[in-house]
């Protein structure tokens, strides 16, 4: 049996940038030499700092960022108060993305790339926390009406939220796990004051980043999962699902600012899963091979066996004894169906004899997200495991949208970028 090393976050109480961040520096070996590191790689006026938290009992580890020697509290980085049913709440307004900001290129996406082109990081980490900007700029742009160039980020939060994300991508990069889950995330409930105004939990961007991902409320009021939180999870997560079996490593807690009737925390475990038990199956190959059957019968075969739950169905030509041209008729199935094949394949062809070849399928984990293009959606085959990734549209899909919009397939695959 083989193990991947894998990380999860468990998002009990939502995710914000620096409970991210806090949560893997408290699984990393050496803390102190990692912020040594983030500090020096050329983030303006930032100083990041760490030091143990206690909530309810339980100690982890927080994150500060200091923007020119004072401490930065910006909407990614507590969870935000909830706006009284009353008017006069006087609740301060978030520094949030996605106001225009016309005339002006300091805060704007390309400024924010231009920043992060610059710092003293590996191409990869770069990649990473351009990536999860794109997302964040995105949502903003769909959520507000706002064009993606006129997106502005604070001047002040920008420099805060740059050291959480770029933070979280060094980490992730320096403890390497194979694979990375989370679990489905508490978004909170109740309404937030932001720069438009007052929104429901979750804030409209946090919403558009996280279609497609499993979230639920649970009653408590308040800002759960902020944009740069939930862009950090969309972006690194292969899957958002129950924690796989794991003999875990380390565990780490990442606290939030602000103090609920429960822990207010990020946890994530780094271990061993194991690769057997969640993407291998022992299969059999039932083969026969056949020289008296139509073209047309075979292939009615072929279709119903797969409707019928084989994992695969090929015809291969052959030449057969006294040199005449057949087919090898192989069918692919799970041991737990081999007897049921076995009935279909001698009831639905002439073969009066079936060879059974036994072995193991290694599969990559698969699970489907959806695009929407404006032309319609699309469903993304998204597979991992064995250090690899792997993201492929559906065909059927593709296939659609070219057919009933006169596009090439080709075109219809320009459609999603």
């Amino acid at each position: 049996m083989s193990y991947q090393r894998t990380l999860y976050f468990e998002c009990n109480m939502g995710a914000a940038g620096d409970m991210l961040m806090a949560a893997l520096l408290d699984l990393h070996k050496d803390p102190d030499g990692f912020l040594i590191r983030l500090n020096n790689i050329g983030i303006p006026k930032v100083k990041v700092t760490s030091a143990p938290s206690v909530k309810h009992g339980i100690t982890g580890r927080s994150v500060s960022v200091e923007i020119g020697g004072h401490e930065e509290h910006s909407h990614d980085h507590h969870h935000s108060k909830t706006v009284e049913d009353k008017p006069g709440s006087g609740l301060p307004s978030h520094h949030l993305h996605g106001h225009s900001h016309d005339g002006a290129n300091e805060g704007s996406l390309s400024h924010i790339e231009h920043l992060i082109g610059h710092l003293n990081i590996s191409d990869s980490i770069k990649e990473n926390a351009l990536a999860v900007y794109g997302l964040i700029a995105e949502a903003e742009s769909s959520a507000h009406g706002v064009p993606v160039d006129k997106i502005h980020f604070h001047e002040v939060g920008e420099m805060d939220a740059v050291a959480d994300i770029v933070g979280v991508c060094m980490l992730i990069d320096e403890l390497a796990p194979d694979l990375i889950m989370a679990s489905a995330v508490n978004v909170g409930s109740g309404f937030v004051r932001c720069a438009h105004g007052v929104f429901p939990v979750p804030a409209p961007a946090t919403a558009k980043i996280l279609r497609n991902t499993p979230i639920y409320n649970d009653g408590i009021k308040g800002e759960l999962c902020t944009p740069t939180g939930a862009a950090l999870l969309k972006h690194f997560a292969d899957s958002f699902d129950n924690m796989s079996v794991m003999k875990a490593e380390d565990i780490g807690y990442g606290m939030g600012k602000k103090d609920f009737n429960r822990v207010n925390c990020v946890r994530a475990y780094i271990g061993a899963t194991s690769i057997d038990d969640d993407y291998d199956d022992e299969v059999s190959e039932l083969v026969c091979n056949l020289d008296d059957m139509t073209p047309e019968a075979v292939a009615f075969a072929q279709q119903l066996l797969l409707d019928e739950g084989a994992l695969d169905v090929y015809i291969t030509p052959i030449i057969m004894k006294k040199g005449r041209a057949g087919v090898m008729f192989t069918c692919m199935c799970s041991g737990n169906m081999k007897d049921k094949m076995l009935s279909l394949i001698f009831k639905h062809t002439t073969t009066l004899g079936i060879r059974e070849i036994p072995g193991c399928r290694y599969t990559l984990k698969r699970e489907h997200t959806i695009v929407h293009t404006e032309k319609g959606a699309v469903r993304i085959k998204n597979a991992c495991g064995y250090g690899v990734k792997k993201s492929k549209p559906e065909y059927d899909d593709i296939a659609k949208i070219a057919r009933e919009n006169g596009l090439t397939l080709q075109e219809a695959v320009e459609l999603m970028r």
